[in-house]
């Protein structure tokens, strides 16, 4: 009852606020979409309440469009699909196996990075400079590690096998550092101002996005085998501090991705997605953006748009047909009794921890595809906009907001969060300017409301999770 309330008024007043004629005219429409939705909970009648609340997401996309604009319309369109990607492997983790992973920024990180890996061209003179010792000295750091954990599994427990893995430890990193130093030192300085970087393969960008998803499934391997085996909490602290990590090297190893300085003209995937000024010289094109009442300019940039929902939208359905295949076969349904009680599935003979690695490494390889999509769309690649703020906790409250558990909440949720954390900021300056309209000029409390009108999305994320985890802790589409 709460959320048909909600549904049928609340929405309602934020469209007709927010997006003025239009916003009334979506309003009226989601009055309507809030009575059927009450009468479906009514009737439990579950297909038709989930159609109504994507419904109502694809009402208030197109007022936007209507009101604002297309262009901000499908670029919040194009954010919820890949947010909804996230949020899918989120919810494979946690919705499936129960697994508390608060890394999520690190692996959507590994899966931009993997676009530029791939996709762009080599520096030219790089790997002769330095690009073979920096990976030779990759192997040294990874001989120093394996020989380390063979001698601690071969040599019994006392001061020898101590000292012993001291020894390899050091000399090891010794040896990297003295191979590793001038020749990454050699590839920073070559052309720093537009490369500095070895740069990639040179390959189609579409061949990125999977390669995405296995940068990110080999890291939450090597991640999965150490933490694990600790505690839900503890989890959470770990995975929490590895993504930090992964942004850190980011960060400050230029040779890899050019840290701050950001990777700029990451290529679009064609022949799906072309470029504003191609189009704009294609008497073709310009013509059918007349026969639309377009002109070239905006009609080249729709398309484009355009172009990236398409391909979003096919990895999107591709996924979560997969993802609904998996939760109702014989090993969602083993996950899932995992999750409900290890201690019972392990006197059952399940392997838990080898399944919460399956699972763990499965979340996050979709995180690194979404990742790798967002890179894509973006067209460049900048570590310092990876947030744990945007990157994880949004992504969770989309998870819990959505239904943990349940594919299509986690969808749902994906959109209906994005779409706020879009639009509240200007609601609430909308709001501001109302509420201080009787003020005078120069008034301090004014100036104080109006500028707190920038921190309008924290909060309403923080209303939002708190009303849902009190009145319908198990989201928007529950788990069945």
């Amino acid at each position: 009852m709460i959320l048909g309330i909600l549904v049928s008024v609340a929405i309602p007043l934020i469209a007709g606020f927010a997006l003025g004629p239009v916003g009334l005219i979506a309003g009226v429409a989601e009055v309507a979409l809030g009575w059927a939705y009450r009468h479906a909970l009514l009737n439990g009648n579950e297909r038709l309440k989930n159609s109504i609340l994507f419904a109502a997401v694809a009402i208030l996309i197109l007022a936007t469009g209507f009101a604002q604009g297309w262009n901000a319309a499908i670029l919040i369109l194009n954010m919820g699909l890949i947010s909804a990607v996230m949020a899918l492997g989120v919810n494979l983790q946690w919705g499936f196996a129960g697994l508390f992973n608060v890394g999520v920024m690190g692996f959507v990180a590994l899966g931009g990075l993997a676009v530029v890996l791939v996709s762009t061209p080599m520096t030219p003179g790089a790997w002769s400079a330095g690009g073979y010792g920096i990976v030779l000295a990759l192997l040294l750091g990874a001989a120093t590690i394996v020989a380390t954990v063979m001698v601690a599994q071969k040599l019994p427990k006392g001061r020898v096998r101590t000292l012993s893995i001291i020894g390899i430890l050091v000399v090891g990193f010794f040896v990297f550092r003295a191979v590793f130093d001038p020749n990454a030192e050699a590839v920073e300085a070559i052309n720093p101002a537009v490369a500095g970087n070895l740069g990639g393969l040179n390959l189609p960008v579409l061949l990125a996005w999977p390669a995405g998803g296995l940068l990110a499934a080999g890291a939450a391997w090597l991640i999965g085998k150490t933490a694990l085996g600790l505690r839900s909490d503890y989890l959470a602290i770990a995975t929490l501090g590895i993504a930090e990590i992964i942004i850190a090297i980011l960060k400050n190893e230029d040779w890899l991705a050019r840290g701050v300085k950001n990777v700029y003209g990451i290529p679009r995937p064609a022949p799906v997605v072309g470029y504003e000024v191609e189009l704009q010289n294609d008497p073709g094109f310009v013509a059918r953006a007349e026969w639309f009442g377009l002109d070239p300019v905006t009609a080249s940039t729709l398309s484009v748009k355009l172009g990236y929902s398409l391909l979003f939208l096919i990895v999107l359905l591709v996924l979560l047909w997969m993802a609904q295949k998996a939760l109702h076969s014989p090993w969602g349904r083993m996950m899932r009794a995992i999750r409900d009680n290890e201690v019972a599935a392990e006197a059952m003979g399940k392997d838990v921890t080898r399944r919460h690695l399956q699972i763990f490494v499965l979340g996050s390889a979709i995180c690194g595809i979404a990742g790798a999509m967002m890179t894509t769309l973006d067209g460049q690649l900048t570590p310092s906009a990876y947030q744990p703020l945007r990157f994880t906790f949004l992504v969770w409250v989309m998870v819990i907001v959505g239904g943990s558990g349940n594919n299509l909440g986690a969808v749902l949720g994906a959109f209906v969060i994005w779409f706020l954390w879009v639009q509240v900021e200007p609601i609430g300056l909308w709001l501001m300017n109302l509420i201080t309209s009787g003020l005078p000029d120069g008034s301090a409390l004014k100036a104080h409301l109006i500028e707190s009108a920038a921190h309008m999305r924290l909060l309403t994320m923080g209303l939002i999770l708190l009303i849902v985890l009190r009145f319908s802790p198990r989201g928007l589409i529950p788990e069945k």
